[in-house]
């Protein structure tokens, strides 16, 4: 049953201020790229010294400096995941929450996992060139399309791919949470996936997605990431939260070590974050998706649920917190960075 009594209304708001994702960094490995995509010759006119790139460690990244001082982007090492520096706009969940989160990353994927000195590589400039520009709906965003009471959308087909998500039949408590309502439920639609084959969409489950599937939907379906229709090992974003945190696509940020983690410092708008919230085996059986730093200055992430019946950022059923002791607080283990 939908919980009507805490519905939720989103409230996205643009301004048009461009601050800088983060400090200027100092005593690192840099170097300094013009339109050309090619380290700049000693000659060049200054007005060509557009962007600086200094790579940092911990993990090993570029962060994209402009000429202002101002961080423009962040790459991460083995991940597709670009945090970039645009617009601000603050999330709000009124009905769930007093919290607001006020950011401006964007957090869109890069064609391909970066690695050290791609700014050089052909599909750079004309990539970053458009992305910089670009407000159109980023990962924070899309995760903002599905809590209660948001707009439906159809495709060409009639398909609704966005719109207000439930969660979904949940197993049991004692044995380990079994995420049970994936992307293609919420769609209706049969999918075609490489390592398993064709799965069907459950009738019953239409208009849902659990946990994991809400990373699947946000990530996957709308974004790009393949995907995988199991939990074994390969390419893709594999079904289950345990999976995708351990030999998920990406970075591993914050590895699980059995206790709650507190290493808030190594996170960035969009990374994932892994709980382990219910009794029975050691195993993580939720996940989220990072927002940033809320305005009661505490770590907030977004997240499908069952108390809430799908999709929040709010705090019923348990603060959205990384850092307040709360029960996500304290069952927070592990993040990546796709």
């Amino acid at each position: 049953m939908r919980l009507r009594e805490v519905s939720r209304v989103l409230v996205v708001s643009a301004a048009v201020a461009t601050v800088g994702i983060g400090a200027v960094l100092t005593g690192c490995s840099s170097s300094t790229v013009g339109r050309g995509g090619a380290a700049n010759p000693p000659d060049v006119r200054q007005d060509q010294l557009e962007l600086r790139f200094e790579r940092v460690t911990s993990p090993a990244r570029t962060v994209v400096v402009d000429r202002k001082g101002a961080v423009a982007a962040v790459f991460t090492d083995g991940a597709r995941t670009v945090n970039l520096t645009g617009p601000t706009r603050t999330i709000r969940e009124p009905k769930a929450t007093e919290a607001t989160v006020t950011t401006t990353s964007w957090v869109r994927l890069a064609p391909q996992p970066w690695s050290a000195g791609a700014e050089r590589a052909a599909w750079f400039e004309p990539w970053f060139t458009k992305a910089r520009a670009d407000t159109s709906p980023d990962v924070l965003a899309v995760a903002t399309e599905y809590v209660i009471d948001a707009a439906d959308a159809r495709d060409a087909d009639g398909v609704r791919f966005r719109g207000d998500a439930s969660f979904g039949p949940v197993a049991g408590t004692g044995a380990g949470r079994l995420e049970r309502s994936d992307f293609y439920d919420y769609l209706g639609l049969p999918w075609d996936f490489p390592d398993s084959g064709q799965e069907a969409a459950d009738p019953e489950r239409y208009g849902a997605v659990d946990c994991s599937g809400f990373v699947r939907l946000v990530y996957g379906y709308r974004l790009g990431l393949p995907l995988r229709g199991s939990n074994d090992p390969g390419p893709g974003l594999p079904r289950r939260a345990y999976a995708i945190a351990e030999h998920g696509p990406g970075v591993l940020l914050v590895p699980n070590e059995g206790g709650r983690a507190t290493s808030y410092d190594s996170l960035q708008p969009g990374d994932l974050v892994f709980f382990e919230v219910e009794d029975g085996p050691d195993q993580l059986d939720h996940v989220g998706i990072y927002l940033g730093v809320d305005n009661s200055n505490h770590h907030r992430f977004i997240s499908s649920r069952e108390r809430i019946d799908g999709p929040t950022m709010g705090d019923v059923g348990g603060t959205s917190l990384l850092d307040d002791g709360g029960h996500y607080s304290t069952a927070w283990r592990a993040a990546r960075r796709l």
